[in-house]
């Protein structure tokens, strides 16, 4: 919310940007297109699907608090009347966007998007409270990324939004809307490779994120990447200044030192033209990589460095990447690593790794199928084997199809069970843990795994009798 008084949109405000007739003045403090999430003042938008048109939950939305809607279908509370209510909530990011004068960051890559995002605005929140915005959740798409935009208020300092794609031509449409005065690539992996012909065909599809900039703008790019070159020539095109970040002495962001603590990552880092140590508070690899793009970014826009540095050693997992729980296991507990958004096989060898690190009697990962990977998707999930191996797992649980590859890959290295489904991981998963297990919980979000992670923290499993060893 803005730190002013001023309402985030008018009745007329919204008419001007939609194109659209006012029927009954009304002011709105926030802008939702489901109606659950509707709140007292707020706008809802009436999106038709193909499944569910938002005109049928009008009544509920009003009844929630909204304070008036965009709609394209008759409506008895107050509303702005369009023809199509998809290109209003577009339109109305896009006014949202014009009518704001700070700096805009924008954040994409196969691994590492909402992270990334996320820790942008803690960094960049420690120094400007109030003032800065972000996309929330994963909101990354054709509706999320213009939802996000009309949510900002007009005195934001600094906005920072997340963009996804899986087809090529998406994140082009997408960084044009948003205008971003920074675009950060974090890595490129097979995600999506059911929609690409290989990964350099995704970093290309990536770096679409570049022909949004607004002139000057800084591109951010990862130098280790084998598509380095790939990227920074879809920058030039269109950067004023390209920063590169890695473990190379070549990049511009590059680590000097990294400690690893009980309790996160002690890390030095070379900027431009400032050096800073700070600790990172989330564990894992791959949270060194994010704190790099992150850095860079913050010192893009002009902001605090030792005020980021702070930020991250206050940051906690966020649930379904990365959050942890000590849950009740028997007559004793266990930590639960929850990652159960998202995973690819870039993702899924981080967390396993970062899994190894850990202290643990046993540690068990329960793991989901790899979705969209297309042709290759055996291969992908066989080549597992080798990080689980690696990081001394003690057990897996194998959930859903396309995990059969990697199950026959495990055939008499690891302890390990294949499941059909997340209803049955879930049946299964109270005989197959012991207190004093580290458990890493990964998969596709399709998969559902963040159930059998609400069902642990729920201490459903809390004296219940557990087998000694496995």
């Amino acid at each position: 919310m803005s730190a002013s008084s001023s309402p985030l949109w008018t009745a007329f405000d919204i008419a001007a940007a939609v194109d659209g007739e006012v029927h009954g003045d009304f002011q709105a403090s926030g802008v939702a297109f489901d109606s659950r999430e509707i709140g007292p003042g707020d706008l809802f938008i009436a999106m038709k699907g193909e499944t569910t048109d938002g005109h049928a939950f009008l009544d509920k939305a009003f009844a929630a608090g909204a304070s008036g809607a965009i709609v394209s279908d008759a409506c008895a509370g107050p509303h702005v009347r369009v023809s199509d209510t998809m290109p209003a909530l577009e339109a109305l990011g896009v006014a949202s966007r014009a009518r704001m004068a700070g700096k805009v960051i924008g954040v994409t890559g196969s691994v590492g998007k909402t992270g990334t995002k996320e820790a942008l605005f803690a960094c960049l929140d420690r120094a400007l409270r109030g003032r800065v915005h972000r996309s929330v959740k994963s909101y990354n798409n054709h509706t999320g990324v213009p939802l996000s935009l009309a949510r900002m208020p007009a005195d934001t300092a600094i906005g920072v939004f997340e963009m996804g794609m899986n087809h090529a031509g998406e994140l082009a449409h997408l960084t044009r809307l948003v205008r971003p005065h920074v675009a950060i690539v974090t890595a490129i992996a097979p995600a999506h490779s059911a929609f690409f012909a290989s990964e350099a065909d995704i970093a290309e599809a990536k770096g679409e994120i570049f022909q949004g900039l607004e002139p000057g703008g800084t591109a951010i790019l990862p130098y280790d990447s084998p598509h380095r070159d790939r990227l920074r020539a879809a920058a030039d095109a269109h950067a004023g200044r390209i920063l590169t970040f890695g473990h190379s002495r070549e990049a511009d962001v590059r680590v000097q030192d990294v400690v690893p603590l009980d309790n996160g990552t002690l890390v030095s880092l070379i900027l431009p033209d400032a050096e800073l140590t700070f600790t990172i508070a989330p564990p894992g690899t791959h949270w060194v990589s994010n704190a790099m793009a992150v850095m860079a970014a913050v010192w893009a826009v002009g902001g605090d460095l030792a005020a980021a540095g702070l930020a991250f050693a206050d940051m906690e997992g966020l649930p379904g990447r990365g959050q942890r729980s000590t849950v009740a296991i028997g007559n004793g507990t266990a930590l639960v690593i929850d990652e159960s958004y998202n995973a690819n096989p870039g993702s899924m060898a981080a967390t396993i790794g970062m899994l190894g690190q850990q202290a643990a009697e046993r540690r068990v990962v329960v793991l989901g199928d790899m979705r969209e990977l297309g042709a290759g998707s055996p291969d992908y999930h066989a080549a597992l084997a080798g990080p689980l191996q690696a990081a001394g797992v003690g057990f897996a649980l194998l959930v859903g199809q396309e995990m059969t590859a990697l199950a026959n890959a495990l055939e008499g290295r690891i302890d390990f069970a294949h499941v059909p489904d997340a209803r049955a991981a879930l049946d299964s998963i109270g005989s197959r843990l012991a207190p004093g297990d580290a458990i890493l919980i990964k998969g596709s979000n399709a998969i559902g795994l963040s159930r059998l992670v609400e069902h642990l923290r729920s201490g459903a499993l809390a004296g219940e009798r557990t087998p000694c060893s496995t």
